[in-house]
């Protein structure tokens, strides 16, 4: 609507013309339209430049993203508890948020679960800056004001003699180097205090106007006081050198004379410079710090600089007013004046004789600014955004006012409210109300000289002349003042001038004349006033200047003293005024009737002989009387053409018009604004050849107005500002300029297009299109306004107007014609084509508020016809453009097409050529077409007119079909780059953001493969938008630039917001201090960076190297933000972490939408597997997410798994499960609590699922055995302690609070309630299931089978730095891991393979072979479940026998492990044999033969099955020569033994699990006491640390574990025998190993015994009757030989035998043996010679005499004496039997070996036969039956 601006006037009121002498301007035309033209309120179309109503910016909180091991959600927490009421909790504290304000309105809204992502991509969303880039884009200009205003207040002027007399004073601007008035003289004066009145206390101050700071202007200050009486106290007074004050007498003299004498003399002068010299005149405005102007850096500091000699400046501690900072400036440089000085003189070189004047004048300097800065802060509506209006009541309303003149009340008043002031109107002073919003209305403004001789329209109505008298030469000396005043005419001396002098005193009314100083005593007086004086508008020749010249006695005889006139002189005005030259006037002796005629002349009698005494000059300013002769002859034919209708004028007319060309430019355009009004009066309704006349010369006019003006920008400032502001029908006196406007210039385009010669003139118009396009438009606007403003009530809309036919159809063609002009010069590439384009554009936009939308719409599609499908690239853009700008329109939102069912012609134009656009070619445009869209719905997000749930929706409808063409062609999207992609889909999610639940499923309805790609489009957000922390970016290394085809980009802070945030963020670093115009920031800015950087420049090193780096191409984007101040950093980040957590949040939100919809199967997705929700959660999971995000992930994600459990945890669907349990158990680690107990949460959702979906879990606890390992990868499980050693880490620690807990049954309903799901949320039972399946003893087994898992990984990974010395501890560890891993197949046998491979490096073959016996046992056990290959259950059996830990219970299981990368796949025979024949290998290798056997016969049905006779019979060659190795092993004399086997105990806190433990070793077979116990003390001993001791226990007794020494570790081991199968314990026989009888035995061992002798009586050795033996048996958890070396003893037994027993036992053995050697059966005779070396031997140990000590001492020692009668008849029986049955064995023995010696042995056999004799001798002492027995 239109809207009345009051117009910001410089020209201050007491220069502002009134219609003072009350003339009649009717009867001039011309001034009537330069009066209205220049009082008239500006009228401006508020929505020309676009409306947008911002609802303020997002506000922002700290995403927490946790780590692993950071806790930051917590810290936060405690340092916000910290910090307690009592601290300044101000928000520059906390992390900067600039806060756009989500307020949920209504409750029906839907509640989303996050912001929307909007606001974060473009957190910095400038809607102006938006629409500055669009190419052609007209900016809104504000009124032409220039550089800065400067206030002047006098403070007090004091004397060191005393202030005692008024003094008076004028200030003026000077420019020193010029020597000349820049502006009018401000008048002041200072009275002593008892002169004071109360009323008068306000000092009006001075307001100047200053275009740029210069070292050469500066403050001319001239004072004047009373002149001095002859003989009284003179002016010298104030400049003595001694310091007394005035005595009482002249004081009273110079009062008394001072209110007797009404005339002035001048008295000092001092010139202060505004400026250093530093300041050259460019930098606008800022000034150095000496200077009394300079913009002082915190307004609070103090400068003690002196400027000009003496000049002392403070800086007013207070921080000034609204926007200087004011500067008390004391002046103490004042100079006495000379007499007949001139201002030239002043500057004299010589000037130092001015004396100077003993006193001080304080002033009160302020500088305003008031340049573009100003005017920003009128916002488009024209509100005042500033809060620094304290004019009272006077600006209530936020609009401007408008102030009545000229008595209209046309339409302008429409929307404004009239708005007085005392009668007197608020002068505007070039700047806007707030630029004098502190400023009084007594504030003098000093007229700007300037303001006549610049190169820009006259925008004020002036009209008024100064008058400087300068000199008058006279041939004595006189008292001499000057009186001046205007007359009309010279017919009656006596007749009173007219009221046209302008007082010295500010406020009074105009008076009849003025008078000057007095030169006192002067022969050459000069005077230094300034005499102003109002014009009439008219002139008439009779019009003059009259000057009286009069002398004055200074000094009181008897009454006051009078002057006397000495002379007069005229100047009449129409020759003099255009001068400003000096001039020279005689000065006559008296007046007469008609002085001014040339008649009169000889009757005048002139002083000084008639010469030209007198010097004045004149200054004329005048806005209504052009100096311009042509401009004048125009404004005369136009008031005859006006005035008179009778066409003879009509030619002359054409050719004032025509010459106009000629008119110089200054002129030209200080009167461009009536000028241009006359002639579109004329072209609106003139006849046919004055309106093309016209037309011509105003497209002339306007073309040089654009040409030579100085700006060079595409709209001329001048041209906007009158069609902006000035162009008006003066509440319709003057009638519509449209129609005859369109008329003319579309019969000049029908012209061009048929082909006649136009002439130049058609380019011009054609390059100034836009002027005349928006000249049109307001001309409508205008009628429209007026047309309805007295019929409508006033808060009604006014209703779009409709065009007439004719006009409508002139335009129409119009428009037609230029499109054809646009699109012609397009393809020559010209750029006057696409400002075309604009123009029109803009033209259809403007239409759009003012006309009919339906004729709108038919310029549009107009436009498109001409433009449509993919064309070149140039008009391809030019039609992006156009689009964008009528986009802009708020009526966008409802521009109806030709079809009345679609809703918005416009919209759906927008997507397809917006979509169009991104399958074209060029880079750029498609970036741009992405743009538009993001810049449109940014729009409408943040424009608070459409914040209305409604609103939203039908916007978001109206896009809806964009997704659709996506989702239709999907490879466009694919083929953008990431950049665009991110617009595109940021748009997507705004879109279906604000959409009902309706339209949305419309999009899932159509096809299964149409749903994926919907969702594909949310990977892509996810994917696009992922927060990653800096540090990530630096790991994966920064890419270059995207394709050269960019073009010089700009630099790249971030790759995931909007491309505007670069360009805030540039600019935000070039700017000084403050990166954001708040206060608080700079003051956070200040406090963070003082270390960083000095406030005058905070930039130029980091920008230098910004710079620097965005200079290089491929400058990372983490360069450029390391380059950032730190707070646009934290910005920078906040912002990223917002966008993507509210992206993430935002794609749940359409995910849980869509599970609902899924559940009730009204959408057409792919119901067996989900993919489109499984890639999605896969998606999630496995990104670094927010807090927030966790928060509200798992509500859905229960929600979800209730309604689809089934089909996401099916087998189809492997591989999401396992993503999903990987990622629930790694944030299962995570420290922050508030992830973990939500990952616990996870977990047990999917123990619910396992549930209810297939009765148990085996499945699952099979997929999270397989998660764990592959995340114990990952995880650190261990972590280094202080002394070098591992222990478990924090990570491995939660882990296990995690998993306890999921089984907890007592918090769980507190964790439900913690997670935002309700307390029973586990066990209530799930709508389509009946009975409650849930069972904790289960969530319990399956918790513990993962505890297992982690234990083992956790040993595993603690052994670490001692794996390599202590290999049965490595061994162990495998071991454990392949235990726990055993629902894994695959697990299983890696640890199992690994744990062989260990076993090969100790070269423990037998343990290896089980290894590989045990994988192969797991292969079978699987093809056996399966039926599959050629096994049975008995194979089986037979293989448990070799390797007793092939158990049952994994084949249920390994069929539940078909995961992806997991399961029986790699379960075959081939690998089940592989592995046989490595055990039958392995075996071999520890010569355990028997075993290979066994294993031979379970390949060879395979062989069999497949009839692979070349393998059978490799099978079998085996088979031979394994028994032949079974045979050699029985056969060979010296017993065959596999291994060794030692008993070691553990006693000692430095062992940890293993203390008080005690184990069975088994050792290679060569292996002896000594070789273990050094082996054990080396692994053992690295373990002690500086307070233990490691000591072996030398002894097998048995160990009291309490009764050692605490600080010492003990190592206890002993060498112990293997049992047999059958053996029996209880037999007090020694052992010897070769008795075993029976053939081959399959040698697997799970008991050992030891013997350990002792006595009873305390002693350590006794002979043999003392001689007790104790026997140990120990029972092993498992069997050897086991898939470890040593195996823990879990049961040990002892029995005890008596001396008697052992003795006896002692001999039975010796009888057994040789017994056994007897009867060995030889399988061949030729097998002779082992028998009787094996015989000998046991023979000479029997009974050759060096060792008659065995037998023969157990005689000794149980049959003779004391002990014999201890023993019992029995025992003696039994010993005595047992003795002679040894003999008789020996005998037979002696007998058999005599038959097998030969020659070389008849020697050993003689001496074996004494020995028996001798022995048979020795024993018949004790037992003498023996004789008769042998």
């Amino acid at each position: 609507m239109l809207q009345l601006r009051h117009r910001r006037d410089s020209t201050p009121a007491t220069t502002k013309w009134h219609n003072k002498f009350d003339e009649n301007l009717e009867q001039w035309p011309h001034l009537n339209e330069l009066v209205q033209c220049y009082t008239a309120d500006w009228v401006k179309d508020d929505n020309k430049y676009g409306h947008y109503d911002t609802i303020g910016t997002p506000s922002f909180s700290n995403q927490i993203y946790e780590g692993p091991d950071t806790d930051i959600e917590t810290e936060m927490r405690l340092a916000n508890a910290r910090r307690t009421k009592a601290e300044d909790t101000t928000d520059d504290d906390l992390p900067s948020t600039s806060g756009r304000q989500f307020t949920e309105t209504t409750s029906d809204v839907p509640k989303h679960f996050g912001p929307s992502p909007l606001p974060a991509y473009e957190p910095a969303f400038d809607w102006e800056n938006e629409r500055s880039m669009i190419f052609g884009q007209r900016i809104s200009e504000a009124p032409l004001s220039h550089g800065l205003k400067i206030s002047v207040k006098v403070q007090s002027l004091s004397f060191q003699a005393g202030l005692l007399e008024p003094f008076y004073g004028t200030i003026c601007l000077y420019n020193k180097e010029r020597r000349e008035k820049l502006s009018e003289d401000f008048h002041f004066r200072v009275l002593p205090t008892e002169m004071q009145d109360e009323k008068l206390s306000y000092e009006p101050r001075g307001i100047f106007y200053l275009d740029a700071p210069s070292a050469s202007v500066c403050l001319l200050i001239q004072l004047e006081r009373h002149a001095t009486e002859e003989g009284g106290v003179t002016s010298s007074v104030y400049s003595r050198k001694e310091p007394g004050h005035l005595s009482e007498r002249e004081r009273q003299k110079l009062q008394v004379w001072s209110q007797i004498m009404p005339f002035r003399e001048s008295f000092a002068w001092a010139m202060v410079s505004l400026f250093d010299n530093s300041i050259g005149a460019a930098t606008g405005g800022s000034a150095s710090p000496s200077s009394p102007l300079a913009p002082s850096v915190s307004g609070s500091s103090s400068h003690e600089g002196v400027f000009e000699p003496s000049t002392k400046i403070t800086l007013d501690g207070k921080l000034g007013y609204s926007s200087g900072s004011s500067v008390i400036v004391e002046i103490s440089n004042l100079s006495k004046v000379k007499e007949s000085y001139t201002e030239d003189s002043l500057q004299d070189p010589k000037r130092k004789v001015h004396k100077p004047v003993k006193g001080v004048l304080r002033l009160e300097i302020e500088k305003h600014q008031i340049g573009q800065a100003d005017l920003d802060n009128i916002s488009e509506t024209g509100s005042v955004t500033n809060d620094s209006i304290d004019l009272g009541d006077r600006i209530a309303d936020s609009t401007f006012r408008k102030f009545t003149n000229n008595g209209s009340d046309g339409p302008q008043s429409s929307n404004s409210k009239w708005n007085l002031y005392d009668g007197k109107e608020i002068s505007g002073n070039g700047s806007n109300l707030h630029g004098n919003a502190d400023f009084s209305v007594d504030d003098f403004q000093a007229f700007d000289f300037r303001t006549t001789s610049r190169n820009e329209p006259f925008l004020q109505l002036f009209h008024c002349l100064y008058v400087y008298p300068l000199t008058v030469s006279l041939s004595r000396k006189r008292n001499l003042f000057i009186r001046v005043e205007l007359r009309e005419d010279d017919a009656d001396i006596r007749r009173q001038p007219l009221e046209a002098m302008y007082p010295r005193e500010i406020g009074a009314s105009l008076q009849k004349w003025v008078n000057t100083q007095v030169a006192v005593g002067a022969r050459m007086p000069s005077y230094h006033d300034e005499v102003k004086i109002a014009l009439p508008a008219i002139w008439t020749p009779t019009h003059h200047l009259l000057f009286t010249f009069f002398h004055i006695d200074l000094q009181t005889k008897l009454e006051a003293p009078k002057p006397v006139v000495v002379g007069y002189a005229s100047l009449p005005l129409s020759t003099h005024a255009q001068l400003r030259s000096e001039i020279s006037l005689p000065i006559m002796k008296e007046l007469i009737p008609h002085y001014l005629q040339d008649t009169g002349r000889e009757r005048l009698d002139y002083l000084e002989d008639g010469k030209n005494v007198f010097k004045l000059r004149l200054k004329l300013c005048s806005s209504l009387y052009p100096i311009n002769e042509r401009i004048r002859d125009f404004f005369l034919e136009y008031d005859r053409h006006t005035l008179r209708t009778s066409p003879p004028w009509g030619s002359e007319l054409l050719e004032a018009i025509n010459s106009l060309k000629n008119v110089d430019s200054t002129a030209l355009l200080q009167f461009l604004h009536p000028i241009l009004n006359m002639l579109l009066h004329l072209i609106g309704n003139g006849g046919e050849t004055l309106q093309v006349a016209a037309f011509r010369a105003m497209v002339n006019i306007v073309t040089r107005v654009q040409q030579e003006s100085a700006d060079d920008a595409e709209r001329n400032h001048f041209l906007v500002n009158y069609v902006d502001y000035t162009f008006d029908d003066f509440g319709g006196r003057q009638a519509p300029v449209y129609p005859g406007l369109s008329t003319v210039w579309g019969s000049l385009a029908r012209s061009k297009a048929k082909g006649y010669r136009v002439g130049p003139v058609y380019d011009d118009v054609l390059a100034m299109a836009w002027f005349f396009l928006e000249l049109i438009v307001k001309s409508m606007a205008l009628e429209k306004t007026r047309l309805f403003y007295h019929n409508l009530p006033t808060d009604e809309d006014i209703p779009p107007m409709q065009l007439k036919e004719g006009v409508f159809r002139c335009i129409m063609q119009l428009y037609d014609c230029l499109l054809t002009e646009v699109h012609e010069r397009c393809k020559k590439g010209l750029s006057l084509a696409k400002r075309l384009n604009s123009s029109l554009a803009f033209f259809c936009y403007d239409l759009l508020s003012i006309i009919e939308p339906r004729q709108v719409f038919e310029l549009v599609s107009l436009y498109l016809d001409k433009f449509s499908g993919v064309c070149q690239m140039v008009l391809h853009d030019c039609k992006l453009t156009f689009l964008q700008i009528i986009c802009d329109h708020d009526l966008f939102v409802e521009m109806p097409g030709r079809d009345p069912s679609d809703r918005n012609y416009l919209s759906s134009v927008l997507i397809q050529e917006i979509f169009l656009t991104w399958d074209h070619d060029d880079l750029s445009l498609r970036a741009k077409a992405a743009r538009i869209l993001v810049v449109l719905l940014c729009k409408h997000e943040f424009d608070a007119r459409y914040q209305k749930p409604e609103d939203k929706l039908y916007i978001a409808q109206l896009y809806f079909p964009l997704i659709g063409q996506i989702l239709d062609e999907m490879p466009v999207f694919y083929n953008l780059n990431a950049v665009e992609k991110r617009e595109v889909l940021i748009v997507i999610l705004q879109i279906v953001r604000n959409l009902d639940d309706t339209s949305l499923v419309k999009a899932w309805q159509q096809s299964i493969a149409r749903t994926r790609l919907f969702f594909k489009l949310l990977e892509e957000c996810l994917v696009l938008f992922e927060h990653r922390k800096p540090a990530d970016g630096m790991l994966m290394g920064c890419s270059s630039r995207s394709p050269v085809g960019d073009g010089p980009a700009s630099p790249k802070y971030s790759d995931r917001l909007s491309p505007a945030v670069n360009n805030y963020l540039s600019e935000a670093s070039r700017q000084e201090v403050r990166p954001q115009g708040t206060p608080e920031n700079g003051y956070l800015w200040q406090r963070v960076n003082s270390q960083l950087s000095s406030p005058s420049q905070p930039y130029s090193l980091r920008e230098a190297l910004a710079q620097a780096q965005s200079s290089r191409i491929g400058a990372s984007a983490q360069a450029l933000r390391e380059s950032l101040h730190p707070i646009l950093r934290q910005k920078l980040e906040l912002w990223e972490e917002n966008l993507s957590a509210s992206v993430n949040l935002q794609v749940l939100e359409i995910t849980e939408k869509f599970s609902m919809m899924a559940a009730s199967h009204s959408i057409s997705t792919d119901y067996g597997k989900l993919d489109c929700i499984t890639a999605i959660l896969m998606s999630f999971f496995s990104r670094n997410q927010p807090l927030s995000f966790w928060k509200a992930l798992f509500p859905v994600f229960n929600n979800v798994f209730d309604l689809h459990g089934g089909t996401l945890m099916a087998r189809e669907n492997d591989r999401f499960l396992k993503q999903v349990t990987f990622h629930l158990l790694r944030l299962a680690v995570f420290r922050n609590e508030s992830v973990r107990k939500r990952a616990v949460i996870g977990l047990q959702i999917l123990v619910k699922s396992s549930f209810y979906c297939f009765m148990q879990t085996a499945r699952l606890r099979v997929m999270l055995i397989i998660t764990l390992s592959e995340l114990m990868s990952d995880v650190q499980v261990t972590q280094m302690k202080p002394d070098g050693t591992l222990e478990e880490s924090g990570e491995a620690r939660r882990l296990r609070k995690s998993l306890e807990e999921m089984s907890d049954e007592a918090k769980s309903p507190n964790l439900s309630r913690e997670c935002g799901l309700s307390d029973s949320a586990l066990v209530t039972i799930p709508e389509r299931s009946e009975e409650n399946r849930w069972s904790w003893s289960e969530v319990k087994y399956l918790s513990d089978s993962l505890l297992l898992a982690l234990d083992g990984s956790l040993e595993h990974a603690l052994l670490g730095s001692v794996m390599t010395m202590d290999r049965y501890a490595a061994a162990e560890s495998f071991y454990k891991l392949a235990m726990a891993f055993a629902p894994v197949p695959d697990l299983h046998i890696m640890w199992l393979l690994h744990l062989c491979d260990a076993h090969q490096e100790m070269q423990s073959w037998a343990e290896a072979a089980q290894c590989a016996v045990a994988v192969a046992g797991v292969v079978m056990q699987a093809l056996v479940a399966r039926n599959d290959g050629v096994w049975s259950k008995d194979h089986v059996t037979a293989l448990r026998k070799i390797c007793p830990m092939v158990s049952n219970e994994i084949t249920s299981e390994a069929s539940a492990a078909e995961v992806e990368g997991y399961g029986a796949s790699k379960l075959t025979v081939d690998s089940a044999v592989k592995y046989l024949q490595l055990a039958n290998k392995l075996f071999s290798q520890a010569e355990l033969y028997h075993f290979c056997a066994s294993i031979l016969e379970l390949v060879i049905p395979v062989y069999k099955s497949r009839r692979a006779y070349g393998q059978l019979a490799k099978c079998h060659t085996l088979l031979t020569t394994i028994y032949e190795s079974i045979l050699e092993q029985e056969s060979s004399p010296i017993p065959f033994t596999d291994a060794t086997y030692y008993r070691v105990g553990f006693y000692g806190d430095r062992f940890g699990k293993l203390d008080r433990k005690e184990y069975v070793y088994r050792e290679p077979r060569d292996v002896r006491l000594g070789d273990i116990m050094e082996k054990l003390s080396h692994i053992y001993e690295s373990r002690m640390d500086g307070n233990h001791t490691l000591h072996i226990i030398p002894d097998s007794r048995q160990v009291k574990a309490d009764e050692l020494q605490p600080g010492v570790c003990y190592l206890q081991i002993t060498a112990v025998d293997a049992v047999m199968e059958d053996e029996d314990l209880g037999s007090r026989r020694e052992r010897i190993f070769s008795l075993s009888t029976g053939s081959v035995r399959a040698r697997v061992f799970d008991r050992f015994l030891f013997d350990t002798p002792f006595t009873k009586n305390g002693k350590t050795q006794g002979g043999l009757e003392d001689q007790w033996k104790r026997r140990s048996v120990l029972q092993t958890e498992g069997s050897f030989p086991a898939l470890v070396n040593r195996l823990l003893v879990i049961k040990s037994e002892s029995l005890e035998f008596s001396p008697v027993e052992n003795a006896i036992g002692m001999i039975e053995t010796r009888t057994a043996a040789l017994r056994n050697e007897l009867e060995e059966p030889r399988s061949s005779e030729g097998d002779q010679l082992p028998r009787l070396q094996s015989l000998q031997r046991i023979l000479q140990g029997s009974v050759a005499v060096q060792v008659n000590s065995g037998v023969l001492s157990v005689c000794t020692a149980f049959l003779s004496g004391e002990p014999a009668t201890r023993l019992r008849s029995q025992e003696l029986q039994q010993l005595i039997a047992a003795l002679l049955e040894f003999m008789a064995v020996c005998k037979r023995a002696i007998r058999v070996h005599f038959r097998l010696i030969g020659e070389e042995d008849q020697e050993f056999h003689t001496q074996l036969v004494n020995g028996f004799q001798s022995l048979t001798a020795e024993l018949s002492h004790y037992i003498p039956a023996i004789l008769s027995e042998l």
